[in-house]
């Protein structure tokens, strides 16, 4: 059950141009239980738990010991709850005066300032963790982690706003490869395959939500394109991370050079024309693909190096 709020003891901007709107804080504080409940929708815990098993996962291929996995997961999850906390509470005037009760700060289950203060603890624990994996491991994750913030800060509302995922997605692979003894750089691959990845995932995770953005002057790059037009663009980039997978490793590219892309692209073509009855099938089918991408991302194993 929501909290109690009080409408007027906060405001602040929701955009350029508009009227400061009330900022909705809890008149009680919550119990324990509820509050953590509330903390963890608003740190986006999808992307958090998929990066984050991401990441784990391609440890676990490259070799690391359990110690060296266990470490660059925590690097990450940190991390990724800082970005989305930071997410949400830099969101929270702009989603009360929209509505979104799906929000715990907008629906009063946890103040702001709250989710401000998980959101820096988090990356004040990322920081260490991250350069404990290694000075040029670390400086790669946080160069990610800092991408991530600009993009809620600022590069959300930019055309620029897909180069944060694309910087971040390419990091990972960075991430547990610098991490290995001798910091080897990742293949050149895996980093593109990565930020080609992050681009489709921008573009998936923007869709539902462009007309409520554009309606409070967010005009990132899927805005400006327009719902019909991102769908369109969106498996672009997750076939194009498909066949970059496929021949790019070293070896003689067998039949799966043209099967896998092959794949890709039909299931793709079949989201987009099952679109013109099904709204969602476009965004079906990309997440069919991305699935593909990465299940060949982990298949090459310590080939990320």
């Amino acid at each position: 059950m929501d909290a109690e709020v009080d409408p007027g003891t906060n405001t602040r901007e929701a955009g350029t141009g508009s009227a400061p709107t009330p900022c909705r804080t809890p008149r009680r504080a919550p119990r324990p239980g509820a509050l953590a409940r509330a903390l963890a929708l608003s740190c986006h815990p999808g992307p958090v738990v998929a990066v984050t098993t991401l990441t784990l996962a391609l440890a676990v291929t490259a070799g690391h010991g359990a110690g060296r996995c266990l470490l660059l997961t925590a690097a990450v999850l940190t991390g990724q709850l800082s970005v989305g906390w930071c997410n949400d509470a830099y969101d929270a005037r702009r989603d009360i005066a929209t509505g979104r009760r799906d929000k715990p700060v907008a629906a009063g289950t946890v103040g702001e300032g709250t989710v401000w203060a998980g959101a820096f603890g988090a990356l004040a624990l990322c920081v260490p963790l991250s350069l404990a994996c290694g000075a040029l491991a670390g400086t790669a994750h946080l160069i990610a982690v800092a991408a991530a913030w600009a993009y809620n800060l600022r590069l959300k509302a930019t055309p620029l706003s897909w180069l944060p995922y694309a910087i971040g997605f390419a990091g990972l692979p960075a991430l547990v490869s610098l991490s290995l003894p001798g910091s080897p750089w990742p293949a050149w691959w895996a980093a593109c395959a990565g930020a080609l990845l992050g681009v489709g995932a921008h573009l998936a995770d923007v869709l539902p939500d462009i007309r409520a953005d554009l309606a409070n002057g967010v005009r990132g790059l899927p805005h400006r394109l327009g719902a019909a037009g991102t769908r369109l663009l969106l498996p672009v980039p997750l076939v194009a991370a498909s066949v970059v997978l496929t021949l790019g490793p070293q070896g003689r590219p067998g039949m799966g050079a043209v099967l896998v892309p092959l794949a890709a692209g039909s299931i793709a073509v079949t989201g987009l024309v099952l679109g013109r009855r099904r709204e969602k099938a476009p965004f079906v089918g990309a997440v069919a693909v991305a699935a593909l991408d990465v299940g060949l991302l982990m298949a090459h194993g310590t080939g990320v190096t």
